[in-house]
C-alpha cells in the first residue's frame, strides 16, 4: 500500500476546481499571476496544519496511517510556493508481509497553483526509491540550472491538487478539467460536484461534508477500473475528512482520524 498508490494512483488527488471568486482555470490562473507576480491566493488552511488519517485497504480494516502537513512557504526555481509534505506507513498485520514507509513533498505556487517541484522518497520491502522532480512550464525562461520536466501551463502534481481542492466552491463549478503529472503518467482530472450536503460519518466525528466524484482520462479515454470520492467538510477550512478510492487493487477508505490541529 505504497503511498504513492494512496496519493497519486488509488486516491488519484489530481484535480481542482475554482469557485466564481477565482479564475476558472489553472492556466487562467497562471496567466493573472504572470501579470502580477505578487498576486497569492488566500486559502483555507495555514503553515503548521496537520492532518492525521487511518487507512482501510480491501481486508485490512487498519492497513496504515497517513499525515498531511503544511510545513513552510519556500521559494523554489524563483516561485513562491507552499510546501506540503504527506507520509504513510503501513500497520501491522499487513506491515508484516507489506512494509511501507514513503513520503511526498509538493511545492505548488502559491499564485498560479502549479506544481513546481515533487519529490518521492519511498521505502518499500526493504528498497529505497527516491525521486525529485523539477518542473518547468513550457515557453517560461529557466530560472536555476537544473533538470527540468516540461510541463503545459496549469500542471499539478497529485498532493498539491488535493490542497487546492479545498479552496473550490462546488456550487458554482459543475466540473473542472486539469493535467496533473506524477512522474510517471499524465492524466487529465476531471471532477464533479455529487452531493452539496450530506452527513458523513469518520473516526474523528459527523461532519456536514461536500462530495466530489474524480475521474482521470488520458487522451479523452476513461482510465477504467479506479475512481476517487473525496469529502470537504463544509466548514472555514474545508478539511477533507474522507476519501474513498476503487482501484485495481480493492477499495481504499482514508478517513480523518482526530481532529485537525
Amino acid at each position: 500500500m505504497a503511498l504513492t498508490t494512496v496519493i497519486a494512483a488509488a486516491l488519484s488527488l489530481q484535480r481542482y476546481a475554482l469557485g466564481s471568486r477565482f479564475p476558472q482555470s489553472v492556466e487562467a490562473a497562471s496567466k493573472i499571476a504572470l501579470a502580477n507576480p505578487a498576486a497569492e491566493t488566500p486559502m483555507p488552511f495555514g503553515i503548521g496544519e496537520t492532518l492525521n488519517y487511518d487507512v482501510s485497504w480491501s481486508a485490512f480494516s487498519a492497513a496504515a496511517k497517513i499525515q498531511l502537513c503544511v510545513t513552510e512557504h519556500r521559494e523554489i526555481l524563483g516561485s513562491r510556493t507552499w510546501h506540503f509534505r504527506a507520509s504513510a506507513h503501513t500497520l501491522s498485520p499487513l506491515r508484516s508481509f507489506l512494509t511501507v514507509d514513503d513520503q511526498i513533498d509538493s511545492y505548488t505556487d502559491t499564485a498560479t497553483f502549479e506544481s513546481r517541484q515533487y519529490e518521492m522518497y519511498l521505502y518499500e520491502m526493504g528498497k529505497k526509491d527516491n525521486q525529485i522532480l523539477h518542473f518547468s512550464v513550457a515557453g517560461r525562461p529557466q530560472k536555476a540550472d537544473v533538470p527540468v520536466v516540461v510541463v503545459s501551463p496549469g500542471t499539478l502534481d497529485p498532493l498539491g491538487a488535493l490542497y487546492v481542492l479545498r479552496q473550490v466552491h462546488w456550487q458554482h463549478t459543475p466540473e473542472f478539467r486539469a493535467p496533473v503529472f506524477d512522474g510517471d503518467d499524465l492524466v487529465e482530472m476531471r471532477a464533479h460536484l455529487e452531493a452539496a450536503k450530506e452527513l458523513v460519518a469518520v473516526n474523528a466525528g459527523n461532519y456536514s461534508a461536500t462530495r466530489i466524484l474524480v475521474r482521470e482520462y488520458q487522451h479523452g479515454v476513461e482510465v477504467k477500473g479506479e475512481s476517487l470520492s473525496i469529502c470537504f467538510a463544509n466548514d472555514a477550512a474545508r478539511t477533507p475528512i474522507l476519501l474513498e478510492a476503487e482501484i485495481p487493487f480493492g477499495s481504499v477508505r482514508i478517513e480523518l482520524s482526530s481532529l485537525p490541529h
